[in-house]
C-alpha cells in the first residue's frame, strides 16, 4: 500500500501508542512537528485517508477507533 509521508508517520505515532488514546495535539507534534501551524481538522482528513487504506471497512474502523472528546486509539 502507498501512504504519503504524513500518514506513514501518523501510522508509525499509532504502532508505538498501541491501545493509548493520542489527541490531536498529540499526533500534530509527533506527525508535523510542535512548530506547526496546521489546525486540529488537518489530523482528521488525514486519519480519514489513512482509514481509507488500511481498513476493511473505513466506515466501521477497527483498527484507528476515535475516542469521543480525547482523540484517537490504535488498536491493531
Amino acid at each position: 500500500m502507498e501512504l504519503t509521508p504524513i500518514e506513514f508517520k501518523l501510522l508509525g505515532v499509532f504502532i508505538r501508542a498501541r491501545g493509548r488514546v493520542l489527541s490531536r495535539d498529540q499526533l500534530m507534534d509527533s506527525a508535523w512537528g510542535s512548530e506547526t501551524f496546521a489546525s486540529a481538522r488537518v489530523v482528521d482528513n488525514h486519519i480519514a485517508n489513512l482509514r481509507r487504506k488500511i481498513e476493511p471497512d473505513p466506515a466501521e474502523p477497527r483498527y484507528l477507533v476515535n475516542v469521543r472528546g480525547m482523540g484517537y486509539r490504535f488498536d491493531g
